[in-house]
C-alpha cells in the first residue's frame, strides 16, 4: 500500500518540468489534476496495442477493446458502490448534469431547489428547465439551513446538491439534506461530486442519492470522461440527450429501438483511452492510505488557511478553519490589484500554477467576493513546502505590484 507520507511526488512526470530553470509548483488541482505514470501507460498500451473501436465489431481486437472500456466501468462503479449498469460514461460532469435535467422532462414550471455555491455546469441546466430557487450561503460559505428548509416547503420536483465547493471548499452536509428532502417531499436528488469524490470516497447506496455526477480529470484520471450515477429505475426513464450510433438496437424505416441502460445514453464512438486510463486512476488512488491520506489532506489545507489568515492583504473566501473543508482557499486581493495578471506572473516568474476568476461559479464569487479571486488548491503529491513558499512568492509580488504612496 503507498501512503502519502511516502509521497509519490516521481509518479507524476508533469512536476518534473521546469520554467525558466525553477521547477514548477502545481498548485491548481480544483481545476484538473496531474496524471501519474499508470494512467499515461494505460492510455498509451491502448493505442500502441490495440486502437481499435468498441462494441461494434467482432474481431478479437475489438473485443479486447470492448472488454477493458467496460472492466473499466465495472472499476468506477465498484469505487463508488454501484452496479455497473448503473454508470453512464460521458465527456464530462457537465453532459451528465445536462442529461439528467433535460431527460426528467420537466414540467417549465416545476420548482428546483439548488445551492448558491454551485458550479455554473449545476446552475444553468436547471435554470434552463425549470424554476431554479438557489439555497443562501453564510459569510463562509455554508449553507443557510433554515432558508434550505423553505425552499423545500414549495415542493420541488428536484433538489440539486454540490457536496463540495470549487470556491470555499466548504464540504456540506449532504446527508443530513438528502435526508430532509427525502422526509420534506417526493424529490429527484442530483448531486454533484465533481470536487469532494477526488478527496473523499463516496457510497451512492449510503448517500441514498437518486444521481451523482463527476469528472475523472479531477482524480487523477485523463480528461473527457464525465460520470453519472444513477439508480436503474429512475436511469430507465430518462430521455437520453443524443441519439444516433451506438445507443440503439435496432433501426429500420418505422422507427427505432433503444439499448438497454447505460448504453442509450452514450451515443456515437467514446473517449475508449481515456475510460481505460480511468480504471487505472481508480487503482492508484485506492492503493493510498485513506486515513493518511484524509489527514495529509488536512495538513495541506491547514496551511492554505494559516497562510491567508497570517496576511492582512488577503481576505479568505470561506471558512477560517480546516473544518469540513478540502485543500483549496480562495483569496480576494485588495482592490486594484488584478488576480489574473497575479496568477500569471505567479507562474512566468516563480513556477506556481494557481487559478485566476470567477471560477465557474460566479454568483457565489460575486456574492462573497465582490469580484475575481485567486483560487490554490492542493492534492496528494503537493508538500506544505510548496503552500509556504507559494505565499512567500505571493508576498513578494504584492510588495512590488503595490502603488507608490502619493508625495506630500
Amino acid at each position: 500500500m503507498v501512503t502519502t507520507t511516502d509521497h509519490c511526488r516521481d509518479d507524476f512526470p508533469a512536476l518534473r518540468r521546469e520554467i525558466d530553470g525553477r521547477a514548477i509548483s502545481y498548485l491548481d488541482n480544483a481545476a484538473t489534476t496531474l496524471k501519474p505514470r499508470s494512467v499515461i501507460q494505460a492510455v498509451s498500451g491502448y493505442y500502441e496495442s490495440n486502437g481499435t473501436n468498441i462494441h461494434r465489431g467482432k474481431h478479437r481486437l475489438s473485443e479486447e477493446a470492448s472488454d477493458a472500456y467496460e472492466s473499466s466501468r465495472m472499476v468506477i462503479a465498484r469505487h463508488i458502490g454501484a452496479a455497473a449498469n448503473e454508470v453512464v460514461l460521458l465527456r464530462n460532469a457537465s453532459e451528465a448534469l445536462n442529461l439528467v435535467a433535460a431527460g426528467l422532462d420537466l414540467d417549465p414550471d416545476a420548482r428546483i431547489v439548488g445551492c448558491l455555491d454551485a458550479h455554473h455546469s449545476q446552475l444553468l441546466p436547471w435554470r434552463r428547465i425549470g424554476r431554479l430557487d438557489l439555497t443562501r450561503v453564510d459569510a463562509h460559505g455554508r449553507l443557510d439551513r433554515e432558508h434550505f428548509r423553505t425552499l423545500l416547503r414549495l415542493r420541488p420536483k428536484a433538489v440539486v446538491l454540490t457536496h463540495c465547493s470549487n470556491v470555499t471548499g466548504v464540504i456540506h452536509p449532504v446527508e443530513e439534506l438528502i435526508a430532509e428532502v427525502r422526509a420534506a417531499c417526493d424529490a429527484t436528488i442530483v448531486l454533484d461530486a465533481a470536487q469532494s469524490l477526488p478527496h473523499r470516497r463516496i457510497s451512492v447506496r449510503d448517500l441514498d442519492v437518486d444521481f451523482m455526477a463527476f469528472s475523472m480529470h479531477k482524480m487523477l484520471g485523463p480528461t473527457g470522461v464525465g460520470c453519472l450515477f444513477g439508480r436503474s429505475e429512475l436511469l430507465a426513464t430518462l430521455r437520453p440527450l443524443t441519439v444516433g450510433g451506438g445507443m440503439v438496437d435496432w433501426v429500420d424505416l418505422d422507427g427505432s429501438v433503444d439499448r438497454r441502460i447505460p448504453f442509450r445514453f452514450e451515443t456515437g464512438t467514446p473517449a475508449i483511452a481515456s475510460v481505460i486510463g480511468c480504471a487505472a486512476a481508480i487503482r492508484y488512488l485506492e492503493e493510498l492510505d485513506t486515513d493518511k491520506r484524509h489527514q495529509y489532506d488536512q495538513e495541506l489545507c491547514a496551511a492554505l488557511v494559516g497562510g491567508a489568515l497570517a496576511r492582512p492583504a488577503l481576505r479568505l473566501i470561506g471558512p477560517p478553519d480546516r473544518t469540513d473543508r478540502i485543500a483549496l482557499a480562495s483569496l480576494r486581493l485588495d482592490s486594484g490589484v488584478p488576480a489574473g495578471e497575479v496568477a500569471r506572473l505567479l507562474s512566468d516568474s516563480y513556477g506556481y500554477m494557481v487559478r485566476s476568476g470567477h471560477m465557474c461559479a460566479q454568483p457565489v464569487v460575486t456574492d462573497l467576493a465582490g469580484g475575481e479571486v485567486l483560487r490554490v488548491s492542493a492534492y496528494v503529491y503537493n508538500e506544505v513546502s510548496e503552500i509556504e513558499g507559494f505565499y512567500e512568492a505571493l508576498d513578494e509580488l504584492l510588495t512590488w505590484m503595490e502603488p507608490p504612496a502619493p508625495r506630500g
